[in-house]
């Protein structure tokens, strides 16, 4: 991993038009950039060995199969030191798709999607409120998602 990986004008081109399609051939990249495609080859190497580029992934719209409900939840542990038990627990709940350890009143904030409500009441009594560590949880129902992107170079 190379840490002092220092990123340039066409290293930002190059991940703009990746995050745009994360497929996108090298040689159409290269195209576009008007360099070989070569370059972008070793250019993406390098951002991947310095972990710039973490990996490519498919966005799917989860409504679409059947996951109808998005919320966002508070966590308040019980105490600090349980950070790292919860963090264990949640990675192994499919629902949890977004973990943030956080400043402010809340430990944690997770996304998890669900196809209910009914599904979300299970996930969240059943499941979340049932490990030891939490003390307590505050729901925010997504009632849409106006903007979601990349950020931009």
């Amino acid at each position: 991993m190379d840490e002092n990986y220092q990123i340039d004008i066409l290293d930002r081109k190059i991940l703009e038009l990746l995050q745009k399609d994360g497929r996108m051939a090298y040689t159409d990249i290269a195209k576009k950039l008007i360099v070989s495609s070569g370059t972008i080859h070793q250019r993406v190497n390098k951002m991947i060995d310095a972990e710039i580029i973490k990996g490519t992934q498919v966005l799917i719209d989860y409504e679409k199969i059947g996951y109808d409900v998005t919320t966002l939840l508070g966590i308040y542990l019980k105490s600090a030191k349980d950070l790292g038990k919860v963090i264990d627990k949640l990675k192994s709940m499919k629902e949890v798709v977004e973990v943030y350890y956080t400043t402010g009143a809340y430990a944690l904030i997770i996304k998890v999607h669900n196809k209910s409500i009914k599904d979300f009441h299970h996930f969240l009594v059943d499941k979340l409120q049932n490990i030891a560590e939490i003390q307590s949880t505050e729901s925010f129902i997504c009632l849409d998602e106006p903007i979601k992107r990349s950020l931009a170079f």
